[in-house]
């Protein structure tokens, strides 16, 4: 028994890195990534009790890329929001397939549906930054809300949940688009890194921090493009028409994030792993530019949890080779970890209106790190251009 208590200094060494490495993990988990679990009620009825104030009228912004079967089935959830005063405007940017057609039959049955066109042979901007814009420009309306064509809100309440905090005072709001997650372990990875980036920047604007926001849920006021010049300081880079966006206009007194069950947005699942690569290559070049240090701050758990890991398996070693008790406590701990995880990203996910993938997490909290990882790298390697044109220094 004595020898059991006694501890090497490398034991010592093994079992106090694993405490420390435990202690840092819980305080990402049970008190950032946990943030918005925290106020998911108190956002519910901050919502209903907006619902009674005078509503702003809204521009919603829909951005359409040979999107004809997801404008058929998406957009009628979009006309048919209970709310008084919106126009709904789809940019079509340069489709080839039928999506002039279903926008045209739609007008017909939807006076505040409009849509506009940009040509297949505009060259040498960012096309999707210019398609905003024009859209941004024909809007009537100070309050803009943004979604794309392969998106649908869950509730005919969007609109009043995204708009609700604009009456408080708030310049832009931050909303969260669940995925559509199917059978298959591509669509359980997509959804985890979506869960896990979608509740990074939710808990960061909750602690005043706001550092980006997709456009898939997005809202903001018009004036406020206009006075920072729309997408002038990104207008080189193919994308960060959302989240570069954000990141450089969002601040703490000026933004808010929602996610009441009525402002979430569903986005259609990815058919190909390769377009979803292909999507985190995109988003890889633009993170480069982020201001602040927020995205750093989340890269450092992903770092810690990797070394949780190690100091687990080499204090499992030490037990199985010497003092099984520090395999038991390395266990203990791991499997405490483990515990707070599940608990959390499987209550995040049914906050946020995605179906979990809790059986899926250990192995997901794996992978997904490294993916990004090979995702940075592929970019670099590729040789991809992100740039529409390189800026003269």
């Amino acid at each position: 028994m004595e020898q059991l208590i006694f501890f090497t200094n490398i034991e010592i060494a093994i079992l106090g890195t694993i405490v420390f490495l435990f202690l840092v993990q819980l305080a990402y988990y049970a008190g950032i990534y946990a943030k918005p679990l925290r106020m998911a009620k108190r956002m519910s009825a901050s919502a209903d009790s907006s619902n009674g104030k005078d509503m702003p009228p809204v521009s919603v912004i829909v951005y359409a890329k040979n999107e004809s079967e997801n404008l058929k089935s998406n957009l009628p959830h979009i006309l048919s929001q209970t709310y008084p005063d919106y126009e709904v405007i789809v940019i079509n940017d340069g489709s080839t397939d039928e999506s002039d057609e279903v926008l045209k039959r739609l007008e017909n049955d939807n006076k505040h549906l409009y849509h506009t066109y940009i040509p297949e042979n505009v060259k040498y901007l960012s096309r999707k930054k210019l398609a905003l814009t024009v859209g941004i420009k024909a809007a009537k309306h100070d309050i803009l809300l943004f979604t794309e064509a392969n998106c649908y809100p869950k509730s005919n309440r969007w609109i009043s949940s995204m708009v609700g905090p604009f009456t408080d005072g708030a310049d832009m709001v931050l909303g969260f688009s669940a995925y559509e997650c199917k059978k298959g372990f591509f669509h359980k990875l997509a959804a985890y890194d979506n869960l896990i980036i979608g509740i990074q920047y939710l808990a960061s604007a909750l602690i005043g921090h706001p550092f980006m926001g997709y456009g898939r849920n997005l809202a903001y006021r018009k004036n406020l493009f206009f006075e920072h010049k729309g997408y002038y300081k990104s207008l080189n880079l193919h994308a960060g028409d959302d989240d570069l966006f954000v990141n450089e206009v969002a601040t703490p007194t000026n933004t808010k994030a929602v996610f009441c069950p009525d402002s979430i947005t569903e986005m259609i699942a990815i058919d190909r792993f390769k377009v979803w690569k292909e999507m985190k290559v995109s988003r890889a070049a633009t993170q480069k530019f982020y201001k602040g240090f927020s995205l750093s701050f989340y890269r450092i758990e992903s770092v810690s949890r990797f070394l949780f890991f190690a100091s687990i398996a080499a204090g499992i070693f030490l037990g199985v080779t010497g003092n099984p008790l520090v395999a038991g406590i390395a266990c203990f701990f791991g499997l405490l970890r483990l515990v707070i995880l599940l608990m959390v990203l499987h209550k995040s996910s049914l906050a946020l209106q995605q179906k979990p993938v809790t059986t899926w997490l250990p192995l997901l909290e794996i992978i997904q790190p490294l993916c990004n990882v090979y995702v940075r790298f592929y970019r670099i390697f590729r040789g991809k251009n992100d740039y529409t044109f390189r800026m003269q220094r």
